[in-house]
């Protein structure tokens, strides 16, 4: 018999409880109740969130129009200073001719990856736009972060 059910009676006869799926279930675990999680790093000195993000067209148009362009093989990053506006700020530009929408997001993803593991490195009020260019379909992750770093000092960007 289970401990916390009752039993039954059905037309005179004693039954017991039949176990559901739920009883036969080992018991979770939270990650949230060990104490590992306190010596990990805060999630904001790694995260990407979207205020550091370019989101509005004026804010690409703005980057396009006052900023300075240094070109790659792959990619195309043009930047400017924006006065007080805190942390630097990214946006990312994969058009149609770079191949289907999976190859676009891929792209995208891993120059989202790149950034966030040089957004210490970047200096404050800068607003930044990366354009990939058609080889970065299918150049590598590794290939992607050189040609990042490469322009990221050429433009004058990094600390």
């Amino acid at each position: 018999m289970l401990y916390g059910c009752s039993i039954r009676i059905w037309r005179g006869e004693l039954r017991e409880p039949k176990i559901g799926v739920a009883e036969l279930r080992p018991p979770t675990f939270s990650v949230y109740d060990s104490e590992s999680t306190t010596d990990m790093k805060p999630a904001s000195s790694l995260s990407f969130p979207k205020q550091r993000r370019l989101t509005r067209a004026s804010e690409y148009e703005r980057v396009k129009r006052e900023g300075l362009v240094r070109r790659g093989k792959l990619l195309t990053l043009s930047a400017t200073v924006v006065e007080d506006s805190g942390l630097c700020r990214v946006g990312f530009v994969t058009s149609r001719r770079l191949g289907s929408a999976v190859v676009r997001n891929r792209v995208r993803r891993r120059l989202r990856e790149i950034v966030r593991q040089h957004q210490h490195d970047l200096g404050q009020d800068f607003w930044i736009v990366l354009t990939a260019k058609r080889d970065a379909a299918n150049a590598s992750y590794r290939a992607l972060e050189d040609e990042w770093l490469r322009l990221a000092r050429r433009a004058s960007i990094l600390l």
